[in-house]
C-alpha cells in the first residue's frame, strides 16, 4: 500500500454520527471482486440526496473526511474502506470507531485518527473553506487558524502506515530474516526437511554383523 506521513487539503466536513458500513458501501455492491470502482458506490445514498457534501464542488477531490461518533459501525465487510480509498479517501477524523472498521482501515492505508468531539466541531467549520492536514510524524491535526490537535496512534501501525507495509509487505519486509531462519532450521533440524538426521551412525547392539 501507499505510504501515508501527511494527508494536507480539502476535508469533507460531514460530521455524521452513527455511520454505518452499509452506508459508506450498500450491500448491492458487495458483489464485485475487485476494489477498483467502489468508489461511485462510496455513500451513495447520502448523495441521492440535493445538496450533499460529497458532490459539492468545493470539497472535490478531498483526501479527507471528518465524521461524527461510532464511524464504520454495523457490519465488518472491508469493501467500506476499499469503496472510500478508491473514492481518494486517506485520513478519516472522528470521535470514535468501530474497531472492526479501524482494523480495516488501516489495512488499506487509511489513517483512523480519534479526535475529541470539540475538536471535530472546530475542525467542521475550518473546513468548510480551508485546509486540515494530518501529520503522522507529529502525530497532531493542524488548521491555518494555528489549530493543533494531537492524537495517538497504535505504534505499530503508526509504522505501517508511514512505510507503506501491509500484511504482504511486512513479510516481504522481512524477507532476510525468514530465510535466514528457514537456514538455520535446515542446518540445525535436517528431519524436518526430509534430510535423515543421523545419517552415517551404525546402530549397534542387534546381533548382526
Amino acid at each position: 500500500m501507499q505510504a501515508v506521513t501527511r494527508v494536507s487539503g480539502t476535508a469533507y466536513p460531514w460530521g455524521q454520527k452513527n455511520v454505518d458500513t452499509d452506508v459508506i458501501i450498500p450491500a448491492h455492491w458487495l458483489k464485485t471482486v475487485t476494489r477498483e470502482g467502489l468508489g461511485k458506490g462510496a455513500f451513495e445514498t447520502v448523495r441521492a440526496q440535493a445538496g450533499n457534501v460529497f458532490d459539492d464542488p468545493r470539497y472535490a477531490g478531498a483526501q479527507i473526511l471528518i465524521a461524527g461518533d461510532n464511524f464504520g459501525c454495523g457490519s465488518s465487510r472491508e469493501h467500506a474502506a476499499w469503496a472510500l480509498a478508491d473514492m481518494g479517501i486517506t485520513a478519516v477524523i472522528a470521535p470514535s470507531f468501530s474497531d472492526i472498521f479501524s482494523g480495516n482501515a488501516f489495512k488499506n492505508g487509511i489513517v483512523a485518527v480519534v479526535l475529541p468531539q470539540d475538536a471535530i466541531d472546530r475542525l467542521l467549520v475550518v473546513a468548510q473553506d480551508q485546509p486540515i492536514t494530518v501529520d503522522l510524524e507529529t502525530m497532531t491535526v493542524t488548521t491555518p487558524y494555528q489549530d493543533r490537535f494531537p492524537f495517538e496512534l497504535d505504534a505499530f501501525r503508526r509504522q505501517c502506515l508511514m512505510e507503506g507495509l501491509d500484511e504482504v509487505g511486512l513479510t516481504l519486509a522481512r524477507d532476510t530474516q525468514i530465510s535466514k531462519y528457514e537456514a538455520g532450521v535446515t542446518e540445525h533440524r535436517p528431519w524436518i526437511s526430509g534430510e535423515r538426521a543421523h545419517a552415517g551412525i551404525v546402530v549397534e547392539g542387534s546381533g548382526r554383523t
